[in-house]
């Protein structure tokens, strides 16, 4: 999805009133992308084109300007009501470089020849120049054509095409983008159609949009272009096929049409993800772990807000959009040690510079220094004008006023280049990324006070079962603790996402089903523990079957049950088996990756070492397993028991040892896959 803009080049920072574009592929958003100004729009969109071709992928390209007139404008001016004809006439004529076009003479030329010299382009944009023809209001105006489209009049709110300037005026847009969708559409001739003009039968389609429709306010801190394209892009891409086949289903053969006109409420409808995200295909009955881990990175997507953020807040949050340095770092040239510097490097041999006054540290402004003169620097002190070369400390001596030291020494020796590090305009941060207390040096010494950032993934917790008794009650006689509710609340905070403890259900459904009911708004997902089978008592994967919205995830892994997967009320649910080295395990390999996808993460595989092991263990072909395991003297050693009961091992362990799906004997010193808990995030 592309907001245009009939503008001159807006610069390299981004800002408002610019060309934003934003895509979708497959249910995953990538962040906006600003482009300056047509020219860099245009190579885009056309290497856009030319990557999902080679992908094999068919594109839906939106753009936010009317691609055709009021019927009869087309004839008028061409001879021809087709609206190509018009695209081509405007190709021709149109003149467009970053910091000048000619949209504004065309305009009034354009009355001119239409005999009416007031009419119907009107609102002359620029301040110092009055064009003949093109009138500055509507005082007098003579418009022989309807004042809009007929979607035009069906948009509320939607502004005429003949208004060439003022806020919200698309007659500039349509100026300067027909030129370029004539250009597109002859580049990849065959490769395009153009709706509602052509049957969207090629590869790559081109539509007519108007994000105000259905994309509402930005987030705080959010430019509003570039929030508009990404959340028309999500709407669109989110379309089932029916949907689809009825918004394009328009006759509008010479004005055109906006794209999704009459389906503003299906669009605004914001599932987070679709009810059947989860879903097996037919037969599968033992998942293997990484089918299981590609289904949920193929089907999830970030459902996370965007927020501007300062940088005292921003640590453990993900980065929404990608982070260009501000400033240089170094921002000048400076010295890399305490010494003396002076211009040119020296040979071999003895050498003398008288020592001027004074000294440039750290913080200093940069002063002059004459040629063949020395200056007394400090660490981190910015050059002075006429020094780029600095000697040690410890390898000169002073004599008087004089600097006395042997060479050889090279020209730029013990200092730092500006921008040697990062330069301005870099990408220092890509969306996606979890910032770290290292990414706050790296933003803070480049310019940044704030960046555009996720609001923190809400992630409620349920416990489940008459068997459980909250800690510092009294436990009868076949009742137990629940330990599960804040193991997993802490690895939720230690993911890095904010954890709501939604309390704990006896076996009582509509208990649940309330509590279900209750969390909705609260929060973006829920991890619940026990009642995911398919018992009587396994009341969590019997409300999401009744909701329409199960799939009983049965994964070749051990330790875990089947995991209940489904959506409720637009929120996905991971229920978990209700053993707590089970539901730790699977929390670990399955919900951690899912999590931080719907934060806006990348998915994130954990890191593992080969390592040699400390034990022996005889293992069955068909599930991958993990052991509680920790590394002592070089070696993995594995806890006594395999008991998915024992909680004391989840403690005791520093990771866990993953062994393949394959049937294997390890022997000691045969060597095995430790995952330590850091890799977690832990």
């Amino acid at each position: 999805m592309v907001d245009w803009s009939g503008g001159n080049d807006t610069g390299a920072r981004p800002r408002k009133d610019a060309i934003w574009a934003g895509v979708s592929r497959s249910g995953a958003a990538d962040a906006p992308v600003y482009l300056r100004n047509r020219i860099d729009a245009e190579t885009w969109i056309a290497a856009l084109i030319d990557s999902e071709a080679q992908a094999g992928r068919r594109t839906l390209i939106g753009f936010d300007f009317p691609f055709g007139y009021p019927a009869g404008f087309a004839e008028a001016v061409t001879g021809d009501s087709d609206p190509f004809a018009l695209w081509d006439w405007f190709e021709a004529r149109i003149q467009d470089s970053p910091q000048a076009n000619n949209r504004f003479d065309l305009a009034g030329e354009l009355n001119l020849a239409l005999g009416t010299g007031n009419g119907p382009f009107w609102a002359n944009g620029l301040p110092n120049r009055d064009i003949p023809g093109l009138p500055r209001t509507k005082a007098g105006y003579e418009n022989p054509f309807s004042d809009r489209r007929h979607a035009e009049t069906l948009a509320k709110g939607a502004f005429t095409c003949w208004q060439m300037a003022g806020a919200g005026a698309v007659g500039s847009q349509v100026f300067m983008g027909l030129p370029v969708l004539s250009r597109l559409r002859k580049r990849f001739a065959g490769q395009v159609a153009v709706w509602p003009f052509e049957q969207l039968d090629a590869p790559v389609a081109f539509v007519e949009i108007w994000p105000s429709l259905t994309a509402g306010p930005a987030p705080d801190g959010m430019v509003k272009d570039a929030w508009q394209v990404q959340e028309v892009a999500r709407q669109f891409a989110a379309l089932a096929p029916a949907d689809l086949a009825r918004m394009l289903d328009v006759h509008a053969p010479e004005e055109g049409a906006i794209f999704g006109l009459g389906f503003e409420d299906r669009l605004k409808a914001d599932p987070p993800l679709r009810n059947d995200c989860f879903a097996l295909p037919p037969g599968v009955h033992w998942t293997p772990v990484d089918e299981a881990l590609s289904l949920l990175r193929e089907r999830l997507s970030v459902v996370t807000k965007a927020e501007d953020t300062p940088l005292d807040a921003a640590l453990g949050r993900i980065v929404a959009q990608d982070v260009t340095a501000r400033r240089a770092n170094p921002p000048l040239p400076n010295t890399a040690v305490d010494g003396y510097g002076f211009a040119g490097g020296r040979g071999a041999g003895p050498h003398v510079l008288p020592v001027v006054s004074g000294r440039a540290a750290a913080g200093d402004a940069p002063g002059d220094v004459p040629e063949g003169h020395a200056i007394r620097v400090l660490t981190g002190a910015a050059l002075p004008q006429g020094v780029d070369t600095v000697v040690l400390q410890e390898d000169v001596q002073i004599d008087g006023g004089n600097l006395r030291f042997t060479g050889p020494i090279k020209q730029g020796a013990n200092t730092r280049k500006a921008g040697e590090d990062v330069v301005a305009g870099q990408t220092v941060l890509t969306a996606g990324r979890q910032v770290t207390a290292a990414d706050l040096a790296l933003l803070a010494a480049t310019g940044l006070s704030s960046l555009s950032l996720r609001q923190r993934l809400r992630v409620g917790v349920i416990s489940t079962g008459d068997e459980i008794v909250q800690p510092g009650e009294t436990a009868a006689d076949g009742q137990i603790f629940d330990a599960n509710r804040p193991m997993l609340l802490g690895l939720i905070a230690q993911f890095g996402h904010t954890p709501v403890d939604l309390g704990h259900v006896g076996d009582d459904r509509a208990a649940l089903r309330a509590r279900l009911d209750g969390a909705a708004g609260q929060v973006d997902a829920i991890l619940t523990s026990g009642g995911a089978s398919a018992g009587d008592e396994d009341h969590v994967s019997a409300l999401l079957k009744e909701a329409g919205a199960l799939a009983l995830w049965r994964i070749a892994v051990k330790p875990g049950r089947p995991l209940a997967l489904g959506m409720w009320q637009g929120m996905p649910v991971f229920g978990l088996p209700g053993n707590p080295v089970a539901a730790m395990v699977c929390t670990l390999i399955f919900a951690r990756p899912a999590l931080a996808v719907l934060a806006g993460q990348d998915w994130t595989a954990p890191q593992g070492f080969d390592v040699p092991a400390a034990f022996e263990k005889r293992k069955k072909p068909g599930r991958r397993e993990y052991l509680r395991a920790r590394m002592r003297n070089g070696a993995a050693e594995v806890f006594a028991s395999e008991g998915s009961g024992r909680i004391s091992g989840l403690s005791w362990a520093e990771g866990l040892v993953e062994l393949p799906d394959e049937g294997l004997d390890v022997r000691p010193g045969d060597p095995v896959r430790f995952i330590p808990y850091g890799s977690f995030g832990l």
